[in-house]
């Protein structure tokens, strides 16, 4: 839930013509993280299967 929440804020951000750029660079970067941070829970909850 947060992910897409970062996702519609920056979108409305990014829309907006004055927005701040420096917002943005960092909401991005923040949703870069817990996209990582996603992943990494799982490749932990996978079972690692041979092909």
């Amino acid at each position: 839930i947060e992910h897409r929440d970062l996702d519609f804020m920056i979108d409305r951000l990014a829309s907006d013509p004055s927005h701040d750029e420096l917002q943005l660079r960092r909401l991005k970067k923040r949703r870069l993280k817990l996209k990582d941070a996603i992943t990494l829970l799982q490749v932990q909850v996978e079972p690692d299967v041979p092909a």
